[in-house]
């Protein structure tokens, strides 16, 4: 494999991972969709509407079953292009079929005469489709042909009422399907790019010279800028790793396969870690890994996870296949004004704590400041 195809597939595997990333808006879809169904079921009394509209409930529920169910091997999995792919097409099977069977159920409600339908029906379809571009934006073959799916129907069965009100709301919608999907394609060209320079990380001056990795200084750069913009409840979570049995391949093999291990190592981490995340060398079998930007503590637990399954596959160096594991220190902050060697020094001892208490060669700990 090239090192352009390398990269292509890190961040192929960066936007799969994007779309387990999130289930909150999914289950409140599931619940909105429920409400919706039972509102026009009950005012319009159409038997075919009734069977639709559960047929969509059921289908948004088991969308969101499958979500959930995969969403940790999404998350926290060792990943290649071929499981990527498999993960992609699990989410977006019951995605399209939500969207087909919800854009059927618009498209019924405006071939009837109920207006108040029609005004709860747009009111459900666009917000359905500002969430996919939201949420499901990095990954457009998703994304587009849901929003298509679901507000299609009703915007070609409004437009052939040839009345004024519905051929402009026909006309709005379709303005706000075209806006949308273009704007899910320029979103999704800047995040490539921007995974893309991350992957290959930093400038030269700022570089490990072994792992290519930023080093310390450049860690630190990185924290002082991020850090500045930092708003209330933000939290930043920072990783301490080092690995186990990395010394007694040096006495075996030597340190030049110690060292081509090392980068692979790095390699590795440079896939695990989400846009915008950071890993850096801190020193000989050593690295860090700071995280702006979550939702919740349970994101910082779930990429430490993910390095532990990372590093636990096996490596190939020359003709030896090499096994070793990685133990992660991890703190989480809250709190405005924390310097990064304060966190480092921190998730550092619970690394250390990690290593006397676990009771297998890999474990997390996390602490919450």
């Amino acid at each position: 494999m090239t090192q352009s195809d390398a990269l292509s597939e890190k961040v192929y595997i960066e936007l799969v991972r994007s779309l387990y990333a999130n289930v909150l808006p999914s289950k409140i879809m599931l619940g909105i969709t429920g409400l919706y169904v039972s509102l026009i079921g009950r005012s319009a009394g159409s038997t075919l509407l009734w069977a639709v509209g559960l047929a969509t409930f059921f289908a948004c529920l088991i969308r969101v079953g499958i979500t959930i169910s995969l969403r940790n091997r999404a998350m926290t999995a060792a990943l290649d292009r071929r499981s990527a792919r498999r993960l992609e097409l699990s989410y977006a099977g019951p995605y399209y079929l939500y969207a087909a069977l919800l854009g059927a159920l618009g498209g019924i409600v405006f071939a009837g005469p109920d207006l108040s339908s029609h005004m709860l029906t747009i009111c459900v379809l666009v917000g359905y489709c500002a969430g996919v571009a939201t949420g499901t934006g990095l990954r457009p073959l998703v994304a587009i042909p849901s929003m298509v799916m679901a507000l299609g129907p009703s915007i070609a069965v409004s437009a052939l009422r040839l009345e004024p009100v519905h051929a402009g709301m026909s006309l709005i919608a379709a303005a706000f399907l075209s806006g949308g999907a273009q704007s899910v394609l320029t979103q999704h060209r800047m995040v490539m790019t921007e995974i893309g320079k991350r992957l290959t990380s930093v400038s030269l001056a700022r570089r490990d010279g072994l792992t290519a990795l930023p080093n310390r200084l450049a860690l630190r750069e990185y924290f002082d800028e991020n850090a500045s913009l930092l708003g209330t409840g933000s939290v930043v979570a920072v990783h301490y790793l080092d690995l186990d049995g990395f010394k007694p391949v040096n006495d075996r093999y030597g340190h030049a396969a110690g060292d081509e291990l090392l980068a692979a190592v790095a390699e590795r981490l440079r896939g695990a870690v989400r846009a915008g995340d950071i890993v850096a060398r801190l020193g000989g079998d050593e690295f860090g890994i700071v995280q702006f930007g979550l939702n919740r503590h349970e994101e910082a637990e779930l990429l430490a996870r993910r390095i532990i399954a990372a590093i636990a596959q096996p490596f190939q160096i020359g003709a030896d296949g090499i096994s070793i594991s990685a133990c992660v220190g991890t703190v989480v902050s809250s709190e405005s004004g924390t310097d990064l060697e304060t966190l480092l020094r921190n998730a550092d001892a619970k690394l250390y704590q990690a290593k006397r208490e676990r009771p297998a060669a890999s474990q997390v700990l996390s602490s919450m400041l």
